[in-house]
């Protein structure tokens, strides 16, 4: 298992400006930081992992899609076309930093709404911009890790269950499922189950509590769902995903209106202490299940 820290709490451009932050989140503990991409070329995103390097940080990449210009899903094939070169662009970007994994709402418009439920239509076209992606990710070494969304903020895939049936009918391995604990807690009613129903799809996980604040404070059945993960075989990334106000429009989109802890640094620190306990109890949980008769 690797823990990562989103870096959406502070920015949505990580740069060398940001080396002291980097460098104290890996003094922290943690393996990786998840790199938003949303501007820039190629080369930036190189250079960054470069950097990164000589830190000794993995790290994993993360985007979303709120132009409707760009919208997957919409009837207009030219609208489609700029979100298909959109994410190769992103992929591209992925690659270049070193990332194996781009994750996030990335099958449709985050924030827009047709007025009802998705269509037959809308999933087909879905289908179709979702293999042209998942082609060009498999030649640059990307997973697509599609997250599904509460209902407040998309309307296309707002449940686990909705979403691997989606990704069965895409068909292609380099499309897959991010599972994140926050819209879990709010779309879906056995959180739990969502996961190890549709487990086989899933290639990324968001640790996110209930309020988007510091993991651990908040409601999510913490102890229920670091059980399921270790017993479901995965063995991946980690990631914490809290979001702030210092981002106008990130907090615009992600509708944070006031400080969920009183410090970023609160939300890493206690953050990376929650998973790491919470991952080894729930092994010694397991474990003394499995040999009961050398529990303590």
């Amino acid at each position: 298992m690797k823990i990562g820290m989103c870096m959406f709490l502070w920015t949505t451009s990580v740069s060398k400006k940001h080396e002291a932050l980097l460098r104290d989140i890996k003094a922290t503990g943690f393996d990786g930081v998840e790199i938003p991409v949303f501007s820039g070329t190629p080369d930036d995103y190189r250079k960054l992992g470069d950097l990164l390097d000589r830190i000794g940080l993995e790290r994993t990449a993360v985007s979303a899609m709120g132009d409707p210009l760009m919208n997957l899903i919409s009837p207009d094939a030219g609208t489609r076309k700029t979100g298909i070169d959109y994410m190769k662009w992103a992929i591209d970007c992925s690659e270049a930093l070193g990332a194996d994994r781009l994750s996030g709402p990335l099958h449709s418009t985050l924030g827009a709404f047709s007025g009802s439920g998705p269509t037959a239509a809308e999933k087909k076209r879905s289908v179709a911009a979702q293999r042209a992606i998942g082609d060009h990710a498999g030649k640059r070494g990307v997973t697509i890790g599609l997250e599904a969304l509460n209902r407040f903020e998309c309307y296309l895939l707002n449940t686990m269950d909705d979403l691997c049936e989606h990704i069965d009918a895409i068909d292609r391995p380099h499309i897959q499922a991010m599972y994140d604990t926050f819209h879990a807690n709010i779309e879906e009613a056995d959180p739990i189950g969502a996961y190890t129903r549709n487990r086989k799809n899933v290639v990324h996980i968001h640790i996110s509590e209930n309020d988007r604040g510091v993991p651990g404070r908040g409601h999510v059945p913490w102890k229920e769902t670091f059980s399921a993960i270790r017993k479901s075989g995965y063995d991946d990334w980690l990631t914490i995903e809290a979001f702030g106000r210092s981002l106008k429009d990130l907090a615009a989109a992600t509708k944070v209106w006031r400080d969920f802890s009183e410090s970023p640094e609160a939300v890493y620190r206690d953050g990376y202490t929650h998973i790491r306990n919470g991952w080894k109890k729930a092994g010694a949980r397991d474990a003394a299940k499995a040999f009961p008769s050398q529990a303590i």
